[in-house]
């Protein structure tokens, strides 16, 4: 009994699991509550709050030079978050305005969404190409992924349309924060801009596993239908043999 291919495949799994852990524990720490406890932190020791929202963004950034280290290259979502804090960081040396820079953070969530939708006229739509990395291509899934995309066309169409749904999710999610920067403190503005990609990715997440719920059902109901004609043509040409 061979199994190689079993072991490779476990292995396989278990690394997706091993470098979804990590993605997850780096954004919890570096996206989220390093920001938000050095804002405060640097609050109440005196600081302005732009000077607070620079310092604070140290950790984003650290946040992806870590995960660029151990991936060996800086992927396209890491290279966003970079340029939003150089770009941020002129901003708020050149204009001193805490909502301004706040304002600046929703540029690579709308860029993230004009590139969503500018990839459904690429070879791959950019969240087929996100889930499949994010699962591993090399694993059993991955694999099986690569080849739906490349024998159904059905397949490319749902992932076009996800793509198309989580590219007008985070357009929306990117108006909204600079919306509310201009109308909520520094403080909250800055939970906001740190908590609302989640709320946002969650439900965008959740319509697209219902999608595909969705999707799967009329998939098997076709294949359902397709049995039954067949089987009916099938007892057509025999009753029609049997007569002759």
């Amino acid at each position: 009994m061979d199994t190689s291919g079993d072991a490779r495949q476990t292995a396989g799994t278990a690394t997706a699991k091993g470098g979804r852990l990590f993605t997850i524990t780096m954004i919890v720490i570096f996206d989220v509550a390093g920001p938000l406890v050095a804002y405060k932190v640097l609050r109440s020791a005196g600081l302005s709050a732009v000077s607070a929202l620079l310092l604070s963004g140290v950790f984003p950034a650290l946040g992806v030079t870590i995960g660029a280290v151990r991936n060996r290259r800086l992927d396209a979502v890491g290279a966003l978050v970079l340029a939003g804090i150089v770009v941020g960081t002129v901003l708020g040396l050149v204009s001193h305005s805490a909502r301004l820079l706040l304002a600046e953070g929703s540029v690579p969530t709308g860029v993230f969404g004009v590139v969503c939708l500018g990839s459904l006229w690429a070879r791959h739509p950019l969240m087929f190409s996100v889930v499949r990395e994010f699962t591993g291509p090399d694993t059993a899934k991955g694999q099986e992924m690569t080849r739906l995309w490349r024998d159904e066309e059905a397949f490319r169409r749902d992932f076009r349309v996800i793509t198309a749904v989580w590219g007008v999710g985070f357009l929306l999610e990117a108006a909204l924060r600079v919306v509310l920067v201009y109308h909520v403190s520094t403080g909250t503005a800055l939970a906001i801009s740190k908590i609302m990609p989640f709320l946002f990715g969650g439900l965008v997440s959740a319509w697209t596993l219902a999608y595909g719920a969705h999707r799967k059902k009329q998939a098997v109901r076709m294949a359902i239908a397709a049995a039954a004609v067949k089987e009916a043509s099938s007892l057509e040409s025999t009753q029609a043999a049997d007569h002759t």
